[in-house]
């Protein structure tokens, strides 16, 4: 099963408040319930799915709107329905979301030892290009050193990481080993906020790891608990550099996270089919 959800448009920023926004509900709905499949969705299904998670009607159809001009959804109409299909870009950004879940997982244990370092250094002017050059290093795992160097504990594609933004000629990039007398743990502190990062699994452990009370939309509709588990997970590891496991603290809390997440998922994953398909009106493409 695949599952995803990405503010595309504004990268990897933290969304706002404790509730996910429509966008990313949305987008774990088509993950779970759409990717990979050649069919198109009704507004209405989808309207009807977000619903048991209490996203209005209204909150729905601009979420939809929007996401067909940022180039996730293509909007096809018959008669007097609209159905919505996923585009290849959309594709694209849910499989990404797929492996980081189910592939890559929380806690990186297999670290080489080596580093990926971007050198920058772009016009004052170039503000915009600046947040969006920004906003892709941070979703691939880079934390800033210092002025305009950046770090991941990772090997990393930076040429397909930065494709499209045209500033391949203002980049130095490198593949390094700290040395001493320079401390792997006090370079993931400078470049990364570790104990936000932990704090943020933590609260997933206090939302999540509990018999009862769950999500009040959660109780009882395993639907409503498939898409607010699945949206508040990839929120977690969509922002998680995946640091490496043997350089954090011993209580470092992603593991477990890890184990809650997919117990709820394996739990939840029939019978929330089995309501998706009953809420399901879809057009098969040819």
């Amino acid at each position: 099963m695949a599952v995803t959800s990405v503010d595309v448009a504004a990268g990897p920023a933290a969304e706002s408040g404790p509730e996910p926004r429509t966008q990313s509900l949305m987008l774990t709905f088509f993950g779970a319930h759409v990717l990979g499949r050649s069919v198109a969705v009704s507004s209405g299904s989808v309207i009807a799915a977000l619903g048991r998670v209490g996203s209005t009607e209204e909150a729905v159809r601009t979420t939809l709107n929007r996401m067909v001009k940022r180039d996730l959804l293509e909007r096809t109409r018959q008669g007097r329905k609209t159905y919505f299909e996923l585009t290849p870009h959309a594709v694209q950004v849910l499989t990404d979301g797929r492996d980081r879940i189910w592939r890559t997982g929380a806690v990186n244990r297999d670290w080489d030892g080596r580093w990926t370092m971007v050198g920058f250094s772009l016009p004052e002017a170039w503000s915009r290009e600046r947040h969006d050059l920004r906003s892709r290093l941070i979703w691939a795992g880079f934390g800033p050193l210092q002025n305009g160097l950046w770090v991941a504990p990772a090997r990393v594609d930076v040429r397909e990481m930065v494709a499209g933004l045209g500033l391949e000629s203002y980049l130095r990039v490198f593949r390094a080993e700290v040395d001493s007398p320079t401390d792997v743990r006090e370079v993931l502190e400078q470049a990364f906020d570790v104990p936000a990062i932990g704090a943020r699994y933590r609260s997933f452990l206090e939302r999540w790891d509990r018999t009862e009370p769950l999500p009040a939309a959660a109780s009882g509709d395993e639907l409503a608990g498939q898409l607010l588990v699945h949206t508040d997970w990839l929120d977690l590891v969509r922002r998680d550099p995946h640091l490496p496991a043997e350089h954090l603290p011993a209580d470092w809390p992603a593991g477990q996270a890890e184990t809650v997440f997919r117990g709820l998922a394996g739990r939840w994953e029939r019978p929330a089919a089995r309501a998706a398909a009953q809420l399901l009106d879809t057009l098969t493409l040819g």
